[in-house]
């Protein structure tokens, strides 16, 4: 797969109306905060959607976004007809995990010549299966990751195997065990039931199940004032995990479940003051990581998503190299205030930095 010329887009970006531009996202995900972030900072706005999910977009939020662009299929975006609608309208592109997954990755590394503010070649670092993928990232970032295990006759103590629904492969089918004949017996089970398939199976990630408090970390880097923003911390609510979790203890033991971890929501934490130093620490070695690796590296909005041991040291279990998905972080976290004064959220930081590369004539320095 070659990757689309970087001159291209900043070909397009030369011929864009630097006083008009539009920020675009895909209708999903987190398209709401960044369509209310935009409007914050003045910006006009774009979604794209689907047919048949678009009234949230177009209807109960239409206030957001000044244009509607519906689509049969969100890959669709990729023709011509569409990008020249995009383009003329000055479109900033924001991606999001939905525009990975639906668009794909051939489409936006070939085919969408729309200017995007990220990374365009990391965005398939997400996928655990693929070649110098987020687990390579954070081993060349110096950054501490969970035990991979490279088959299940290796597991010697509590693991968690991510491998992927087998009717809805957007969805990770996690379970947990802790030797290889409970990863035989809990696997069985679930493909029996029609949850996974054993083809998948064989190419899950098994993970080291780091015992800890789950703090997703979420970030803006900026390569215009060359600083690393911390916009604050969630953690992920997942069915039907957290409705078993609130049974009493002895209730979860008789109920005859195996519980799935869908994401279905995300709750706002705080972490401890003495300990910030070293999530803005792992958020460092990644750019620097990213920039070696992946030039010109990450841009904008990451998260790295991990747990704090009881000897307070950050293991990262998941990278998001784009706008994760929780808009709890601009009413719960406290941090971007402490920087600028007032809450700026994902959305608001993104249009931040937009009207910043415009003042400064600076716009292809945050896409790609």
């Amino acid at each position: 797969m070659i990757l689309m010329d970087l001159n291209e887009i900043y070909n397009i970006l030369s011929e864009y109306n630097k006083k008009d531009i539009t920020i675009g996202v895909l209708g999903s995900h987190s398209a709401l905060e960044i369509g209310h972030g935009a409007k914050q900072e003045s910006f006009e706005t774009v979604v794209i959607c689907e047919k048949g999910r678009e009234s949230t977009y177009t209807r109960h939020y239409s206030n957001l976004f000044d244009e509607k662009l519906v689509l049969d299929d969100f890959s669709d975006i990729v023709n011509e007809e569409n990008q020249k609608r995009l383009r003329d309208l000055n479109t900033i592109f924001i991606p999001n995990r939905s525009f990975s997954v639906y668009v794909g990755y051939d489409n936006i590394e070939n085919k969408l010549e729309i200017p995007m503010l990220g990374s365009r070649s990391m965005l398939k670092t997400e996928e655990r299966d693929l070649e110098k993928n987020q687990y390579d990232l954070l081993d060349k970032a110096s950054i501490e990751k969970p035990k991979i295990f490279d088959s299940p006759e290796e597991i010697d103590r509590p693991v968690i195997i991510k491998v992927p629904e087998k009717e809805r492969s957007i969805e990770r089918a996690f379970f947990y065990a802790s030797s290889y004949e409970e990863y035989r017996k809990r696997a069985n089970e679930r493909i029996e039931k029609g949850i996974i398939d054993e083809k998948d199976l064989e190419k899950a990630t098994i993970e080291e199940y780091v015992i800890g408090a789950k703090f997703n970390a979420n970030y803006f880097w900026s390569p215009i004032s060359k600083e690393l923003d911390l916009l604050g911390f969630d953690r992920r609510i997942q069915t039907d995990l957290d409705g078993v979790l609130d049974l009493p203890a002895d209730e979860q033991l008789e109920i005859d479940t195996r519980p799935q971890n869908v994401e279905i929501g995300h709750a706002g934490v705080t972490m401890r003051e003495s300990q910030i130093e070293m999530i803005f620490d792992a958020g460092e070695k990644f750019v620097k990581a990213s920039k070696r690796e992946y030039p010109p590296g990450i841009i904008g909005l990451f998260a790295l998503q991990g747990a704090v041991t009881k000897n307070l040291n950050f293991y990262v279990f998941d990278v998001s190299p784009r706008i994760p998905g929780c808009p709890c972080v601009e009413p719960t976290s406290p941090y971007m205030k402490y920087k600028y004064f007032k809450e700026v959220g994902p959305g608001r930081r993104v249009a931040m930095e937009i009207k910043k590369a415009k003042a400064k004539n600076s716009l292809q320095d945050i896409v790609t």
